[in-house]
């Protein structure tokens, strides 16, 4: 029976590293081809990872909450006919095939992933400390007689993580390193007695010292210790976020703003819920203010474009791909509507309902999270008039948009209470001038406040 290490599959759109977030599979399991064994979060996605062949699970690599390579070995599994069948010259032991041979064979293709080529090379793996040694033992440690707290365990031997090196996370080993402290000398209270970030907290805290009184006295007092702080692994959507806005930080950006009484905008959106034509697709104020755009960005197509730094070419766009941002509890995510400027404002509104469902359940493909050429946010949900939002880097503008609130406003030389809303441009000003997102935002402005006025710009 072969081993056949599976490595970590490029999920596309230039991603190099995912997170394992959990395995679905054991040591010992038998898996039959395409079952989901794991789940990996990307930098955009959550996506599930199907099995490559039918065998059974010989070796866990990586333990979830670890960070891995694209390439780089996560799991192990015992394929083809059983150790010991018998052949013509009696009882047979086949030797598991070396690691090596079995990444030059080329594996069977990937739902979703498409085939791997056969390079005859195998990619580098990142050593990780701890990592080797034989399948993890999963058998529950017994507790220990007479206690009724969390107490210190000792790892067994027969641990993924080798038993010459004490149990711990990358992150608390890195944590460990920052704070000069020997793992060696720390009991671990985690699962299996893997040493916790609680666990260094309490060996690092410091002891309470003696200060002055104004009496002459000596009093205790407490320095602050880590116990205080909280740390919050950076990785994931967070960490494609903070890397794509420093890059956008590079970028000469400014921002224009403009009010507007959307009223009138508001009070279509009532009428076209109410119609049985479009009563499936509920348009709101982001599918209206997307079509909007679609209108718009005709008229000052500058505002759908790139700057090519390596050709010095701005690169202009024929077609709208929007990016809607959505917040999830993985993070911010940008789905992409494709060709918005051809979709009716009931097929807009579906799309984007249905873009940001996905996003906040965390199944958006990364496939789906790229090629926008203009984003719009919706800071307005969350209760704020307005903002400076800062551009999705390669695109040169993204359109805030502020919460319609119902107040005073002239309207027919009088005052009336109408229902108003603050947009705020941010635009790539290597691109666009003040001259032009200023007439792309009064487009969008004339818009919102009179629809019937779509008839003279198209």
């Amino acid at each position: 029976m072969a081993v056949k290490d599976f490595a970590l599959p490029d999920l596309g759109e230039g991603l190099t590293e995912s997170e394992l977030v959990s395995w679905k599979v054991a040591v010992g399991e038998e898996v039959r081809l395409n079952q989901i064994i794991a789940e990996v979060e990307t930098a955009k996605a959550l996506v599930e990872l199907p099995a490559p062949y039918d065998g059974r699970v010989s070796r866990l690599y990586v333990e979830p909450g670890v960070t891995v390579a694209v390439g780089e070995p996560i799991v192990a599994f015992e394929v083809g006919a059983p150790e010991g069948a018998t052949g013509a010259g009696g009882p047979e032991v086949q030797e598991a095939a070396p690691a090596t041979a079995a990444a030059e064979a080329p594996e069977p293709t990937l739902v979703g992933y498409g085939a791997r080529a056969d390079s005859g090379s195998r990619p580098v793996r990142r050593p990780r400390p701890g990592l080797s040694g034989p399948a993890p033992d999963r058998t529950p440690e017994p507790a220990l007689a007479g206690s009724s707290a969390p107490a210190a365990v000792t790892a067994p031997a027969a641990s993924v993580l080798t038993a010459e090196r004490p149990l711990a996370a990358p992150p608390v080993r890195k944590l460990a390193r920052e704070r000069g402290i020997d793992l060696a000398t720390i009991r671990g209270t985690g699962e299996r007695g893997h040493i916790t970030r609680q666990d260094l907290d309490r060996a690092s805290a410091p002891a309470a010292v003696t200060a002055p009184s104004p009496g002459g006295a000596t009093a205790p007092a407490t320095l602050p210790s880590a116990a205080d702080e909280v740390r919050i692994p950076i990785r994931g959507v967070r960490k494609a976020t903070a890397d794509a806005m420093v890059r956008s930080a590079a970028v000469p950006q400014a921002t224009v703003f403009l009010t507007v009484d959307v009223t009138p905008t508001m009070e279509l959106i009532g009428r076209l819920r109410a119609h049985p034509a479009s009563s499936e697709a509920r348009p709101g104020l982001l599918a209206v203010v997307g079509k909007a755009c679609t209108i718009a960005i005709a008229r000052t197509p500058e505002l759908n474009s790139r700057w090519d730094d390596e050709n010095q070419e701005i690169v202009q766009y024929r077609r709208v791909h929007l990016g809607i941002a959505a917040a999830t509890p993985r993070g911010l995510l940008v789905p992409v509507v494709r060709d918005a400027q051809s979709l009716s404002l009931a097929d807009l509104a579906v799309a984007i309902r249905e873009l940001a469902e996905t996003a906040r359940a965390g199944r958006t493909a990364p496939s789906a999270l790229t090629g926008g050429t203009m984003t719009i946010t919706n800071v307005g949900v969350f209760g704020v008039d307005a903002g400076t939002p800062l551009l999705t880097p390669g695109e040169a503008a993204i359109l805030a948009l502020g919460a319609t609130r119902r107040q005073p406003w002239e309207h027919d030389g009088a005052i009336a209470l109408r229902d108003v809303m603050t947009l705020a441009l941010s635009f790539d000003h290597r691109i666009v001038d003040g001259e032009q997102a200023s007439r792309f935002l009064a487009d969008l402005g004339r818009i919102l406040s009179d629809p019937a006025s779509v008839i003279a710009m198209v």
